[in-house]
């Protein structure tokens, strides 16, 4: 049984599969507090689950939600709009491996890709799924928006996922500064595609210029291999 948020089906907005439609479910609780955080991650009485596939028309099931149903669900999405995977997002879905691991494995023969939205700081619960996993989207936590210095966790996290589909994340805004982002990509082997983002602004959290947008492009590219610029797309067409 899972505590849920919502589960939807609708396009990817972030990262190296940006515009591929997937079916969403987002879990609830966080161990972390990130200053642009714009997601409601908190315990919630009810789910939110699209009547249809692409609706964003909503009815709601108690919590907690059975690995059964939420299987059944994703099902029906995936025969109304073909999907490219299933994404367990939150929060931090990680702090649910267990169910994750039980979805997961009722959809083995459904043709769809099991694709994790983590932070990245749970490596010894990631050791449990991985190999349910398929695709891993990880964002290294940059001191300035979580005032505290993850990067030994991300280490140890990269050290593992380095074996999946991973790609890497770091969101940037005006406060970020060059010393903690060359301390980031300084953990990022040079093979793996790291995704800069551009913070979309979010209470005091304000965005990044062009200028340092490239700025910091030019310096992860002297380290690593792809380094791609890729904001929030969803939020430019208002879907979720």
């Amino acid at each position: 049984m899972g505590n849920l948020i919502e589960i939807f089906s609708s396009i990817q907005g972030e990262g190296k599969y940006v515009g591929c439609r997937q079916i969403f479910v987002r879990l609830s609780g966080c161990n972390l507090h990130c200053a642009y955080c714009d997601t409601n991650f908190h315990r919630a009485d009810f789910c939110k689950v699209e009547t249809q596939a692409g609706s964003m028309n909503f009815s709601q099931i108690k919590n907690p939600v059975s690995a059964e149903k939420v299987a059944e669900i994703i099902k029906n999405f995936h025969e109304q709009i073909p999907a490219h995977s299933v994404s367990f997002t939150g929060g931090e879905p990680l702090l649910h491996w267990k169910f994750i691991l039980e979805v997961a494995e009722l959809l083995k023969n459904c043709g769809l890709k099991i694709f994790l939205e983590t932070n990245g700081t749970l490596a010894e619960d990631f050791k449990k799924i991985f190999d349910a996993i398929d695709i891993v989207s990880m964002d290294i936590k940059l001191p300035s928006v979580i005032g505290e210095n993850l990067f030994d966790l991300h280490k140890k996290f990269i050290e593992i996922a380095r074996e999946k589909d991973l790609y890497i994340k770091i969101v940037i805004s005006k406060e970020t500064s060059t010393e903690e982002f060359c301390a980031a990509i300084d953990l990022i082997p040079k093979n793996i595609l790291l995704i800069i983002q551009p913070v979309t602004p979010f209470g005091k959290i304000k965005k990044a210029t062009a200028e340092k947008i490239l700025s910091l492009q030019s310096l992860a590219l002297k380290k690593i291999s792809d380094v791609r610029v890729i904001p929030q797309t969803h939020r430019v067409i208002n879907v979720f």
